[in-house]
């Protein structure tokens, strides 16, 4: 039997959770970390959230970060900031066309390294 924990081999997949942990320790923030955490487990746990549940949780103007992909099933009817690992092709539509946001996560990082008003969705 193998005792081996597997490792991630995405190289962008291993450099965000290295972003994201040493956000966290530089800034004193746990949601880096928290985000980091999640995405260090195996591929299958990852979060997929529909439009449909970004816009029964998120308020207009509001920034959410999903630590996974986010799907573009149902309507976005708010203008929020999206950042998540991936996006479907519908999603990134809709969430422009409600005069949304589509980023990545290390673009969030860039722009926000505080992770102030940021809520995650999964």
């Amino acid at each position: 039997m193998n005792t081996m924990k597997s490792r991630k081999t995405n190289p962008r997949l291993t450099s965000l959770i290295s972003l994201l942990k040493n956000t966290s320790r530089e800034n004193e923030v746990n949601i880096w970390r928290d985000i980091a955490d999640r995405l260090e487990a195996p591929a299958r746990n990852y979060a997929e959230v529909n439009l449909s549940k970004i816009n029964r949780y998120a308020a207009n103007g509001e920034t959410i970060i999903v630590p996974g992909k986010v799907l573009g099933s149902g309507m976005l009817q708010t203008s929020v900031k999206v950042a998540a690992l991936n996006f479907s092709q519908s999603a990134s539509d809709k969430i422009r066309q409600a005069d949304g946001e589509c980023m990545s996560i290390e673009d969030l990082i860039t722009t926000n390294p505080k992770g102030s008003r940021v809520r995650i969705l999964r």
